[in-house]
């Protein structure tokens, strides 16, 4: 036989879990390869060709800047969702 616990918290107190620092680490960290990536492929647009590693490489960086941000905004929304109707249900 199985029982079901159920654990209650006050209104205001966290689970435990806060994502600021790592949003905010992966926000810097998309800015910086966006930056980066912008600034590797305006220096080597001389030879504008797939052979160019350096111009692929900096449009690689600009490409995997946008990804860093949508996985961060993805943990962002999750976890404040998550906050929210957890508020919601310490409210009922």
């Amino acid at each position: 036989m199985t029982t079901k616990t159920a654990t209650i918290q006050r209104a205001g107190e966290s689970n435990g879990r806060n994502v600021l620092p790592l949003v905010r680490w992966m926000t810097a960290a998309a800015w910086v390869a966006l930056i980066g990536g912008l600034l590797i492929s305006l220096f080597n647009l001389n030879n504008f060709s797939d052979t160019n590693t350096a111009l692929m490489v900096g449009i690689g960086f600009m490409v995997g800047s946008v990804h860093i941000y949508v996985i961060r905004t993805a943990i962002h929304l999750v976890h404040s969702r998550a906050a929210q109707s957890g508020e919601d249900n310490a409210g009922n």
